[in-house]
């Protein structure tokens, strides 16, 4: 096709396994568009159909600069929808994931994710599908980059979640809830895919190496992921961080995603002092400040966070955990998560042992408690 409606088509961007997506030009207004087109063999499957154009109503009808927008919609002479949007061109988090990048900048940028996110949660919408290459980053005029939200295809709102019948994701980023078909679903299967995200930005890889559905189920939920503060050079709260945010049980894992990005952004204000302190000890000047935490972030989760020492020489904090032990199942219905203390990690990892392993361990040390006493009758016999 050379154009769609009145846009014209440039170049293909991208496509998926439900829809493709071009760079056209709008040469009415002269600006660079990107439109989203059905695929071919979904044209006739209404449930894909519906949940293609429900996408382009949720993006038009929030209305913020971390969403990417829709301008326009339409169907072609085949019969197949399409919508027209900004086109974003600073490429996605992924990118950066595959080239790597410091570990402050990818807090960050991690740190804006969440915030966009807190958007959609604010307006009652789970993506479900959080991942690198759904995050896209705009350049600005200053040279910066600001995250948006893309890629609304398997989102829902959080009333049709409790109905919602089909399993759909990135496995590498999926919830275990999410993973299992549990019902209802809520904003904490996209506060895990955060956290798996920002795992990924400062490794390079996911927490866990999982390539399907049958993966995720078969992992030990208990199994936290392995620590990376130390060989970043971070503070060691960055690992009761991700061990939170990648809880198996959703109970433990931070209630909001704004919650998620004021304790990233702690953290990255951290280590931009630490390594502005280590310049002037090595007669160096640091040519900018350490930013400053953002004025909307919580006064008292951020203090709470700044007074532990950096690096802390105990075990490094991680978000509130509810009381009650892990059940044997991924998650727990208990009660919600608490705010009022913090938990280490290796307390969360502890606490996450399911009620299975304390049974075969009582049962180990009674076998061992027989063989012994066994023994020690053959002898004096």
């Amino acid at each position: 096709m050379d154009s769609i409606g009145r846009y014209r088509l440039v170049r293909r961007l991208g496509a998926g396994s439900f829809a493709t997506v071009w760079l056209g030009h709008d040469d009415d207004l002269d600006v660079p568009v990107a439109v989203k087109v059905l695929a071919d063999n979904w044209a006739s499957n209404n449930d894909v159909r519906n949940r293609f154009l429900a996408e382009a109503r949720i993006m038009r009808r929030i209305h913020d600069r971390r969403l990417v927008q829709v301008h326009d919609i339409g169907t072609l002479d085949d019969g197949r929808p399409y919508f027209v949007m900004d086109y974003v061109d600073g490429g996605s988090m992924n990118d950066l994931r595959r080239q790597g990048i410091p570990p402050v900048r990818a807090l960050q940028l991690c740190a804006e994710a969440c915030r966009a996110l807190d958007v959609l949660h604010d307006h009652d919408i789970i993506h479900r599908d959080v991942t690198p290459g759904n995050l896209l980053l705009s350049r600005s005029a200053s040279g910066g980059a600001q995250v948006l939200i893309a890629d609304l295809g398997v989102a829902k709102s959080m009333l049709d979640a409790v109905g919602a019948t089909m399993t759909a994701g990135t496995p590498s980023y999926m919830a275990p809830e999410q993973a299992m078909g549990v019902t209802p679903l809520d904003r904490r299967v996209d506060i895990y895919s955060l956290a798996a995200v920002t795992y990924a930005m400062l490794t390079g890889h996911p927490p866990f190496l999982v390539r399907s559905i049958a993966d995720i189920l078969a992992r030990d939920p208990s199994q936290p992921p392995e620590p990376i503060a130390e060989r970043l050079g971070a503070p060691s709260t960055l690992d009761g961080v991700m061990i939170s945010g990648l809880a198996a049980d959703r109970n433990r894992r931070p209630p909001t995603a704004l919650l998620l990005a004021e304790g990233l952004e702690t953290i990255a204000s951290q280590m931009e002092v630490s390594d502005a302190a280590s310049q002037r000890g090595n007669g160096r000047v640091d040519p900018q400040p350490p930013r400053a935490a953002p004025a909307g972030a919580s006064e008292t989760t951020l203090s709470e966070l700044s007074a532990i020492p950096y690096p802390a020489p105990v075990g490094p904090p991680a978000f509130q955990t509810s009381p009650q032990p892990m059940a044997s199942s991924y998650f727990s219905s208990g009660t919600s998560y608490p705010t009022s203390q913090l938990t280490s990690p290796a307390e969360a990892i502890a606490q996450a042992r399911p009620v299975s392993y304390y049974i075969l361990l009582g049962v180990s040390a009674l076998a061992l408690f027989a063989i012994s006493m066994f023994l020690t009758i053959l002898v004096l016999r």
